[in-house]
Formats: structure tokens, C-alpha cells, sequence
């Protein structure tokens, strides 16, 4: 879910748009010039040949197709999407027009609000969406009691739709009443975990594609999302805000009683694929979240604000943490001083997608694109 992307842009001047460049990206290592990649700034030195895919409005949560062609992602840029609130869309991750001449194909209904798309392994996509409750946007609120809060709307229900037959009404996979949202797909294809409040708690399950059978994942008082499969499908890494008992669970109780949730304070948790040996592999003061397996299958790339608690938590970079050795591993990885969130790595291991409000020129705005970039191990 995407709610605190609309809380930065209400906040912050943050950095925007600019003209996609004309010229073929380079391979990351040969004849690589920094002084042409003009979206990579200083200290990035995993990143290479940034290029920007989508260019106005607040567009988040790209995440690859299985054969790593295709980027699916939610949006609200009027350009692409009148209706209001966030629609899912597929594009070619390369920037490249679709088949049909057109870069962005809505792949969602235009009804009710949708978030957290994702491939399945035979090129459907399953997301979460509001629309079979009512054609509107669900009423949004960020403050309670002068509290930034995300809201849980209990009309979400997952789907699948088939981008290649665009008529076709999507089909209800995993409802019901409550939450059901943030669902991602294992490597293999085969299960599905996500978030649901069927148990009066937002909890992670895993769902079997092929029996049909579901597992509880989680079971600790608080919220768990945002769950990702490692790249060899072992593990999952998630982001939690576990209150301590007493008045911070009973607000946290109250909030998720009026559909609500604080994410202000957050950190990452991993775990076996099915929710044994779960571990907190963070205790940094803000917000930790989207998080994301590197390719070696240890190591966590995930999106903080840690590091600006000073001038209130307003700046989110990307940052890379070794669990086994702890936070002394924490790498920062993006360096824009905007905001830099949900990576994710291409099957291959190559590239990294994931959005932000960097610019050419570092001028403010309050839009959020989709880039992608090379990834390098070393800076040579």
C-alpha cells in the first residue's frame, strides 16, 4: 500500500519529473560516463544509467514480470488515469511502447481504489482493490489527532486479471470481508502471501495457488505487510509496527478498530517461507519499510527515514542491511535527500526498479516516478 507516498507529497517539495532521454541505456560497465547519468546523484555507487519510466503525478510499487520485461505499478497521474485515485498499469520496463502503441495499459477497472499489484508466474496479475464495494475513491484520512495514519478499508479484496485480454472483468481470488491487500508472488509461482485482518489483527497468510490452502504467517499484536519471497523462494522479508503493551497497543487497537493504522514507527522482520524462525532484523528509530531481498538471497535492501529524525523523519533513501551482521551492515544506497522507496530487483539480478522524487535539474515538486538503474556490486 502506498498511503505515505500522499503524505510526503502534502509535506514536502520533493523532486520531480524531467524529459526521458532519446538515447539507448548503456551497459552498466562499459564505457560508463557519471557525468551523463544525470539522475544518479552523488554516493550512489550501486546505481548506474538511471533511466525515468513514468513522468508525472505519484507513481509507486513497480515490481517485475517473471521474464523481467514488464514493470506493473499503481498510479493517479491524470495523464494516464482521470479516475482519481491509484490504478494499476503495465509498461515495458525498458520504456518501449506496448504492442499496441501506447506506453502505460490500465490493466485495473477504473472503479474504487487499487494497490499492490504483481506478475504471476503466466503473465496475470493479481492486485488489490475496492471497486466491487463502490465506483468511488474510498474516503481517505491522514490525520487522526494530529497523527499520520494509513487507512485499512475493509473493502479490499485480491483479484486477477489477464493484461492480455483488457475486457475481461477481474475475478475475486482471495475475499471476504476485511482487509485483504499487499499480496506478492514466490519466485516459483506457486504461493501468494498477503495481508488480511481476519483475525481482528493485520496479520501475514500464505496462499497455495495450487491446493488452495491458506497458513497464518504472523501472529504478534500489530501490523505486518509488505512481504516479499527471497529470491530462492526460502524466506520473506516484511515490514512490522509491533506497539508495546499498554497505552501504544491500545492506541494501536483503537486506530484498527476505526480502520486505521500509524506506520510512523516500523522496522524489518524475515523469516522462513512459512513464518517460523521470525527474526527483527532492525530497531532504528522511524519508519522502516518496502524491503527487498537482494540477489544473494541474505542481504535486505530496504526504504528508512532514520537518518533524517532530526528534520522529522521528512526524507526517505534507500538503504542495504546484512541480517547476520547486523546494523553495523546498513549501506545507504540512494542519495537523492528526497524520497527513494520500494526497490526491487529484476529476476536476473541486473537492475533495480523503484520509485522517487528525483530530478534532473534537483528542482522540487511533489510528484513520484518510476526509475530504473543498473545495479553494480562495486563502483570500479
Amino acid at each position: 500500500m502506498r498511503p505515505l507516498l500522499s503524505f510526503l507529497a502534502a509535506l514536502l517539495l520533493l523532486a520531480a519529473c524531467a524529459p526521458p532521454s532519446a538515447d539507448a541505456p548503456a551497459s552498466a560497465t562499459a564505457d560508463y560516463d557519471p557525468a551523463a547519468d544525470s539522475l544518479r546523484f552523488e554516493g550512489e555507487t550501486h546505481l548506474r544509467n538511471i533511466r525515468q519510466l513514468t513522468f508525472g503525478g505519484n507513481n509507486a510499487e513497480a515490481y517485475w514480470s517473471f521474464d523481467g520485461t514488464q514493470l506493473v505499478f499503481q498510479s493517479d497521474w491524470d495523464a494516464i488515469n482521470p479516475q482519481g485515485c491509484d490504478q494499476i498499469f503495465v509498461m515495458n520496463a525498458d520504456g518501449s511502447a506496448l504492442g499496441d502503441s501506447t506506453q502505460y495499459a490500465d490493466v485495473s477497472t477504473m472503479r474504487g481504489r487499487t494497490t499492490c499489484a504483481y506478475f504471476l508466474a503466466d503473465g496475470r496479475v493479481v492486485y488489490a482493490s475496492t471497486h466491487a464495494a463502490s465506483p468511488a475513491c474510498p474516503e481517505a484520512i491522514p490525520f487522526v489527532g494530529g497523527r499520520y495514519v494509513w487507512p485499512i478499508h475493509d473493502s479490499y479484496d485480491i483479484y486477477i486479471t489477464d493484461p492480455s485480454n483488457p475486457d475481461s472483468e477481474p475475478e475475486v481470488l482471495i475475499g471476504g470481508e476485511g482487509y485483504d491487500a499487499e499480496a506478492t508472488v514466490s519466485p516459483d509461482g506457486r504461493y501468494i502471501v498477503y495481508t488480511t485482518d481476519r483475525t481482528g489483527d493485520l496479520e501475514l497468510w500464505r496462499y497455495d495457488l495450487e491446493t488452495e490452502e491458506d497458513l497464518q504467517l504472523t501472529s504478534g499484536l500489530g501490523y505486518d505487510g509488505g512481504a516479499f519471497f527471497s529470491p530462492d523462494g526460502t524466506k520473506l522479508v516484511w515490514r512490522s509496527s509491533r506497539p508495546a503493551e499498554g497505552e501504544e497497543a491500545n492506541m494501536y487497537r483503537e486506530l484498527l478498530g476505526r480502520g486505521l493504522v500509524q506506520p510512523t514507527n516500523m522496522d524489518i522482520y524475515i523469516a522462513d517461507m512459512d513464518g517460523s524462525d521470525a527474526r527483527k532484523i532492525t530497531s532504528l528509530p522511524g519508519a522502516q519499510w518496502a524491503p527487498y531481498f537482494h540477489p544473494d538471497n541474505e542481504r535486505v535492501l530496504f526504504s528508512s527515514n532514520h537518518h533524517t529524525q532530526d528534520q522529522g523523519g521528512r526524507g526517505f533513501a534507500i538503504f542495504m542491511i546484512d541480517p547476520d551482521q547486523g546494523e553495523s551492515s546498513i549501506q545507504q544506497i540512494t542519495h537523492s535527500g528526497t524520497f527513494d522507496a520500494f526497490p526491487m530487483f529484476s529476476p536476473d539480478g541486473t537492475q533495480l526498479v523503484f520509485s522517487s522524487n528525483r530530478r534532473v535539474d534537483r528542482e522540487p515538486s511533489r510528484d513520484t516516478n518510476v526509475f530504473v538503474a543498473d545495479w553494480v556490486e562495486e563502483d570500479a
